[in-house]
């Protein structure tokens, strides 16, 4: 049986290459908003980090009516690090449209998802974007996207993929480039042709996989997904079969579909249809909701593993307390299992003391986001240094590998080889890029990588661009040389000033502008060489009656670094931590005190 008044799709691409902008234009060209209604821009990217940074994090629902059919859209992540995500939304799709920039082409996270969508069988749609850009060109991306194609085993049918050409931003998309018509009518004609109706029956009993987790303060926990048998009924006795093989019966209290942006309450919903539910508070990611005369759970969908991890510590600053509202170990398991809840790649375990927790994830942006929601919901804690994941595979030692891709003017291309050859990096492939620079591939240990974005930036000019994703695990490649440079580390507890801070900024580069208050054990800079160098930045000139020529001049600081959250993780050695506060983020050493810490080094030679 076919529901043919359904299709089921999803967006995927590399980071800003403008799915979130497409979505929006289709669902104000499909009549989904009132013509008085005020809509912001990006309407779909509904957190306020990914407002801020122009990226998605989360998936979400949205639906639009075209031609009495109903297209259900689910905008994914762009990025390698979300790829828990996207992995569980190809379980609720049955098809893809793939977004290129007419530009830069195929990029490691349209790989990433690409092939997530492949594995999955579903049928891509490839959609060339931005196609108004100066600088397009758009025959050889599609060539490109082919040869990403054939390099991820596309069977026949995926190969023989559509094409289209599109721009988001002008609310345009074109069956050929010489088309003049300013609106999505044939992408949206295109899905309707392409993208498979869903198939499936209402005989057989209710299959419904969970594959995202909403919550509301009214109605509780929520579980989405899509029903693959039979139908849900408002009011209905279902069963939930677990993720560790038990079952739990439930009712379902209440039953919506999705309309625009919206959740619309509906009585019943059968195949085909995606659903959020409630009922059940114990409702998890991955689970299947069945009916009470035909229990039958389908398998679980299998997440990659965890890459990276550090440890969740409170904060034990003698800043403490001063600005955040939850700073008790207990306030920060109760976040952490929370997060569990629906974040399904992250990965939280208990360490040797009770004011620390392991916490795994994806990758250092993955986790530095949960970082930030955090210290915005008033969390204050500390954080360590990430480290890779070591697996021990056949009784060798294995570790995460990444593959990179670099663009850089020509003139850097030296000094980025040599770098990431130090780090145990592999160049695998070298190309001119369409704008004059060089295009450098390399697989690179996850461990090469942590630290190198600020190396880069500074090696580059600020004129390179890195992007890199999971590639896998490998047999161990040796040490990598740590950071060359240490820190610069407060003296005592104070008020940094103007005068102090000009004695120490010849010593490096400091994080620090005159005003702040630091406390011993403060890192307030990076030493120029390395090994650890404590000052006194609280130190005042003294006052004397004695005045010299040209010694009283107003003294002249260099603008201190910003060592925002990514940056300072990046930044911090073993022995250092991020404290992270609603309204701060300083670095320090582990050990406070600088005698502690030279009998702690003492000990340890």
């Amino acid at each position: 049986m076919i529901q043919e008044n359904i299709r089921n799709i999803a967006i995927i691409a590399h980071v800003d290459h403008g799915k979130t902008t497409l979505v929006d234009e289709m669902l104000k060209q499909s009549g989904t908003f009132r013509q008085n209604e005020h809509v912001s821009e990006r309407v779909m990217d509904s957190n306020d980090i990914e407002r801020e940074r122009g990226i998605t994090i989360l998936s979400k629902n949205t639906s639009i009516l075209y031609k009495d059919v109903k297209v259900n859209i689910v905008d994914t992540p762009g990025h390698a690090d979300f790829g828990g995500e996207v992995e569980r939304i190809m379980q609720m799709v049955d098809g893809v449209l793939l977004l290129v920039d007419s530009f830069e082409g195929p990029m490691p996270q349209t790989k990433f998802v690409l092939k997530k969508a492949l594995a999955a069988g579903v049928k891509p749609i490839v959609v060339v974007n931005k196609i108004d850009k100066p600088e397009a060109r758009v025959d050889e991306v599609v060539d490109e996207v082919l040869d990403l194609f054939i390099e991820l085993d596309a069977n026949e049918d995926q190969l023989d993929f559509p094409v289209i050409y599109a721009s988001g931003r002008s609310g345009f998309a074109r069956y050929n480039l010489s088309d003049e018509n300013m609106d999505l009518i044939p992408l949206l004609d295109m899905i309707l042709k392409e993208i498979p109706a869903p198939t499936g029956s209402l005989e057989g009993g209710l299959q419904l996989r969970i594959t995202s987790i909403d919550y509301d303060k009214y109605v509780g926990r929520m579980g989405i997904g899509k029903i693959t048998r039979g139908s849900v009924k408002k009011n209905q006795e279902v069963v939930l079969c677990t993720g560790d093989g038990n079952f739990e019966n439930f009712r379902v209290s209440k039953l919506y579909t999705f309309n625009g942006l919206k959740k619309e309450e509906v009585t019943e919903a059968g195949f085909g249809e995606i659903v959020t539910i409630s009922g059940n508070d114990n409702i998890n990611i991955g689970e299947t909701v069945c009916s009470t005369n035909n229990i039958e759970p389908l398998p679980f969908v299998k997440i990659d593993e965890p890459t990276l991890s550090m440890n969740f510590i409170i904060n034990d600053s003698p800043f403490a307390g001063r600005e955040g509202q939850f700073v008790t170990s207990r306030h920060l398991k109760d976040r952490l299992e929370k997060e569990l809840l629906s974040n399904v790649a992250l990965k939280v375990e208990a360490t040797d003391t009770a004011d620390a927790f392991k916490v795994s994830g994806r990758g250092e942006l993955h986790l530095s986001i949960l970082i930030e929601n955090m210290r915005r919901e008033g969390y204050e804690l500390s954080v360590s240094k990430p480290e890779v994941i070591f697996k021990k595979i056949d009784g060798q030692l294995h570790e995460p590998m990444e593959n990179a891709l670099i663009e850089v003017p020509e003139e850097y291309t030296g000094v980025v080889i040599e770098t990431l050859g130090q780090r145990k990096g592999e160049m695998i492939n070298m190309l001119p890029n369409n704008n004059g620079g060089m295009k450098l591939e390399f697989n690179i240990p996850a461990r090469g990588l942590i630290g190198y974005r600020s190396q880069f930036m500074t090696d580059t000019r600020g004129t390179g661009i890195l992007n890199h994703t999971f590639a896998g695990y490998t047999p161990y490649k040796g040490e990598i040389p740590s950071r060359s440079r240490g820190s610069i580390v407060a003296f005592e507890t104070g008020t940094a000033v103007a005068y102090g801070l000009f004695n120490a900024q010849d010593r490096g580069n400091l994080f620090i502008p005159a005003g702040t208050e630091v406390y011993e054990g403060m890192i307030v800079g990076e030493n120029a060489r390395s090994g650890d160098i404590v000052v006194n930045v609280c130190k005042r000139k003294q006052l004397t009656n004695t005045r010299a020529s040209g010694s009283d001049d107003a003294l002249k600081l260099v603008p201190p670094v910003d060592m925002y959250l990514e940056r300072a993780l990046e930044f911090i050695a073993e022995d250092e931590l991020v404290e992270v506060t609603p309204q701060s983020i300083r670095l320090r050493k582990k050990i406070l005190s600088k005698d502690q810490r030279a009998k702690s080094s003492n000990k340890k030679s």
